[in-house]
Order: structure tokens, then C-alpha cells, then sequence
């Protein structure tokens, strides 16, 4: 359909989008970031979250390694560390204390989070800048939004989504299970993601395959040319829909 700088500034225009949609990779090796131009290392202890917050509001791109300030949680769902049976233990006595009734709680937990298989380095950046090619693409947004870019894609091809949530570390609901299992998968941002990587109270993400962006979008434009598109018209809790529903199969007869 398009260069991704021409697939980012579509998905702008139809969801007037107030953040930048993200592009990720990982890497088999460190050195792999060297022919990467402006990449932006992190220059103190950091989360995840907080190099998304610099991708998709900063414009940056941000290359993180094993030998980078990355938080230790984060590098293990990322590749970047091995989640070995004491890591997960020791967070466990953490999160068991915080986020769960009991560290076998928060065990359990750990056990559930698809991770991201190991290599030596991961990137986040805008994906209208083109500088990786993405193997996965986070888009931030309201439910609605959200919503669109689903329903886009059902308009191409029907299947029934299904999503998770594991709390905290909520990335791996999104970023991580997409990448493990190659499919659409929408993220609830945990508290650090709100906290720490300024997600938005009323904000969700999407993770969609590289393949999967212009289909949405296809799907989309389709759907816009009955009728049905983002923003959502209110149309009142009370009204009469047999006007409403004529109109669209008025549309949907002229498509």
C-alpha cells in the first residue's frame, strides 16, 4: 500500500492518532545497531516504557543492548536477559509483596509472560522515520480507536480476537504476545506504563504484525466508505435508528 512513513501518516489522518505509531525490532547482536543513524542511548537507569514514550511523543529512536541501563524486568521480557527459576523468584518476593497476595502468586505470574526470544539488542522508533523495519508495530489510542483498526481488519478478513492481561508488565500483553504468536494483540498499559512511560488514562495499545498495518488500514477505508468511521458521530441514547440504518445501507449499496 505504501512506504511505512506513507502508513503512518494514513493511519494519522483516519484516527487523528495524538501520538506517533511505533516501530520494534529486535536484534540478533549488539553490533547490529551500528549502521542505524541518531540512535539515542539510554542515559540512566530506564524502563521499556519509558523508550516507547521517547519513540512515539520524542520522535527518537532508541537502540537498548545487555550492556545498556535497562531495567533487569524489563530485560527479561525483552531477550536481553535470561529469565532463569532464581530471577524469577527474586521477583516474585517483590511483586508478592506490591502487586500479588504472595510471592507464589506473583510466581505464577512470571511463568505466564510470553517473553521475547533472546538476542543482543532491541529498537523502538517512530515508524514514519523508516529507520528499522519493523517486525512489530505498537499503535497507541483511545478504545475507538483501538476499535477502528480491529474492526479494519475484520472488514478484510473476519476472525475473532482474543486478548489477555497479566498486570503489571503489561507489554508482554501486547508487544510480547505479538511477537511470540504473530497476531493482533491489544495491551490494558499497566501502572508503570502510566506512571513512568505517560501512557494516558484513557489510552490502549495495539501491536499488529508488519503485515497486518495495511490490511487495517485497507479495511478501514473500506468501512469509511459506508459510512462507518472514526471520530464516532454521537447520535443519542433516545433516537429513532431507522434513519441512521437506512443511511448506511444506502452507503453500503453505493460501495
Amino acid at each position: 500500500m505504501g512506504t511505512w512513513a506513507e502508513l503512518a501518516g494514513e493511519l494519522y489522518r483516519m484516527l487523528r492518532l495524538r501520538t506517533a505509531p511505533v516501530a520494534y525490532r529486535r536484534f540478533e547482536k549488539a553490533e547490529d545497531l551500528n549502521p542505524l543513524k541518531k540512535v539515542f542511548r539510554l542515559p540512566h537507569l530506564s524502563t521499556f516504557c519509558q523508550a516507547l514514550f521517547m519513540a512515539r511523543v520524542q520522535m527518537r529512536t532508541v537502540g537498548i543492548t545487555q550492556a545498556d541501563t535497562l531495567w533487569d524486568r524489563c530485560m527479561r521480557i525483552h531477550g536481553l536477559k535470561t529469565a532463569t527459576e532464581q530471577s524469577m523468584r527474586e521477583e516474585s518476593s517483590v511483586m508478592g509483596r506490591t502487586w500479588f497476595s504472595s510471592p507464589d502468586e506473583a510466581y505464577a505470574q512470571q511463568r505466564d509472560y510470553p517473553r521475547i526470544s533472546e538476542g543482543g539488542a532491541i529498537t523502538v522508533s517512530p515508524l514514519a522515520k523508516e529507520a528499522i523495519e519493523p517486525e512489530v508495530v505498537l499503535i497507541f489510542g483511545n478504545p475507538a480507536q483501538v476499535m477502528m483498526i480491529l474492526c479494519g481488519l475484520q472488514k478484510e478478513k473476519y476472525e475473532r480476537y482474543s486478548f489477555s492481561f497479566i498486570g503489571e508488565g503489561a507489554c508482554s500483553d501486547s508487544l510480547a504476545q505479538c511477537y511470540v504468536r504473530g497476531k493482533p494483540s491489544v495491551g490494558i498499559p499497566c501502572y508503570g506504563e502510566r506512571a513512568i512511560g505517560q501512557v494516558a488514562d484513557d489510552e490502549l495499545v495495539v501491536a499488529l504484525p508488519p503485515a497486518e498495518v495495511s490490511k487495517a488500514i485497507s479495511g478501514m477505508q473500506r468501512l469509511a466508505a459506508v459510512g462507518l468511521r472514526y471520530p464516532i458521530s454521537f447520535m443519542g441514547g433516545s433516537m429513532d435508528i431507522g434513519p441512521m440504518i437506512s443511511d448506511v445501507k444506502t452507503e453500503a449499496c453505493k460501495s
